[in-house]
């Protein structure tokens, strides 16, 4: 028995698409935007109450919603990351099956790679020789803890 559709994405809108007179951006991180039954605050202080199915992955340029001639939509917010830049294919693969043991996303940006940064993280990657640094920027991946 193959089980299907455990995930249940919601179509993006992109912003030029949005026939709004306000268009409220919501910053969420990767965790965020995971958690799909809870009560939020959006930047202009209304309190938005999301309540989607089970599964649910709120990609950036979705539509939260509709107040009038407001739209609120999901943007990226920045994160702590590991930019990591394997010098060859064996220390690249070295680095995404260390990764991915962790049951972490690694996501390609740039020539480089992503991955939610934390302590752990650093001593692996310092182990491994392999060339990161920490930076502040948006991560679209899913983060090892979205499941517990």
């Amino acid at each position: 028995m193959k089980i299907t559709n455990l995930r249940l994405p919601l179509e993006p809108v992109a912003p030029p698409e949005i026939d709004a007179a306000i268009v409220i951006q919501v910053p969420m991180t990767a965790l965020d935007r995971r958690r799909v039954r809870r009560r939020l605050t959006a930047p202009d202080g209304a309190e938005l109450l999301l309540a989607f199915p089970t599964g649910t992955y709120l990609a950036p340029g979705t539509v939260l919603e509709r107040r009038g001639d407001t739209v609120y939509i999901v943007s990226a917010a920045g994160e702590e990351v590991a930019v990591i830049r394997p010098t060859a294919t064996a220390q690249a693969v070295k680095v995404a099956h260390a990764i991915g043991n962790l049951h972490r996303d690694l996501v390609e940006d740039s020539g480089a790679y992503l991955a939610l940064w934390d302590a752990p993280l650093e001593l692996l990657l310092t182990r491994l020789g392999v060339p990161f640094e920490r930076d502040f920027r948006s991560f679209l991946g899913r983060p090892s803890w979205a499941d517990e």
